[in-house]
Formats: C-alpha cells, sequence, structure tokens
C-alpha cells in the first residue's frame, strides 16, 4: 500500500498473542518505534525485555535502523501485547521480501502462540481446582 502523504511503501502484519491484537505497519526510514501514539520505550514502561521481544524479527534480519514501525495494539496485557507485535512485525516482513521468511521460521516467529486462558468450569473454583474433597 503506499502513503498518499509522504509516497513511502508501508507494509503491514497483524499479530495475535492471547487476548492481545496489534497491527503492524512498516515504512522505511531511521528506526523509531510507536506503539498507540507513545514511543515503543514508554508504552512498553522502559522494560528491555519487552522491547527485545518486540524488536526480535528486525534483529535476526540485521534491519535495526532501517524501517519505522507504527503499531496500534489493544486487549490484554504488555507480554501479550509485546508477543503480538513480535508476530505482526515478521509478517509485514515476509511481505516486504519473500526470502526472509526462510530465517524468520526457522527461529519460530512466524506460528502463533495458541495458548489462551482456559475457561472456568461450574462445580469448580477455577478451571481445575476444585474444592477440598470431604469424606464425611
Amino acid at each position: 500500500m503506499l502513503n498518499p502523504q509522504q509516497n513511502k511503501i508501508i507494509y503491514s502484519g497483524t499479530g495475535r498473542r492471547k487476548t492481545s491484537i496489534a497491527r503492524v505497519q512498516i515504512i522505511p526510514g531511521s528506526g523509531k518505534l510507536i506503539i498507540n501514539g507513545l514511543p515503543g520505550e514508554s508504552y512498553l514502561q522502559f522494560s528491555p525485555n519487552y522491547l527485545r521481544i518486540s524488536c526480535t524479527p528486525l534483529n535476526i534480519l540485521g534491519l535495526n535502523k532501517e524501517y519505522d514501525i507504527y503499531v496500534k495494539a489493544e486487549g490484554g496485557g504488555l507480554t501479550g501485547q509485546a508477543d503480538a507485535i513480535r508476530l505482526g512485525l515478521a509478517r509485514a516482513l515476509c511481505s516486504i521480501n519473500p526470502e526472509n521468511r526462510f530465517m524468520l521460521k526457522s527461529e519460530g516467529l512466524l506460528s502463533r502462540d495458541a495458548r489462551i486462558k482456559e475457561r472456568k468450569k461450574y462445580g469448580l473454583r477455577k478451571a481445575r481446582k476444585a474444592p477440598q474433597y470431604s469424606k464425611r
């Protein structure tokens, strides 16, 4: 897709994890990360772990300072959102160059983590925790 204001091509990808959804757009630029209108560092609370997780696909391909990343993240917490951003970014990088797919796939960055919270069942306290058994 072409950005009409800057005449630059926008590549996009969607990532999901737990209940989080991240819509990622990357544009050739200087390497800044913007999440929901805030700088990535402040949105992810200056956590080096979340920042490292979010930018893993760029680090593997060696494209750290070549693309600006714009993210619309919603739902869940910061862990789920960071993992969703990682998946969306990996998918967007695959749309730039299909040769990126092999390296990202071998690192496991193109697989969606399907683990979600198990629902609570009636008669139990949580999904699997049962009340204490009383013999008499």
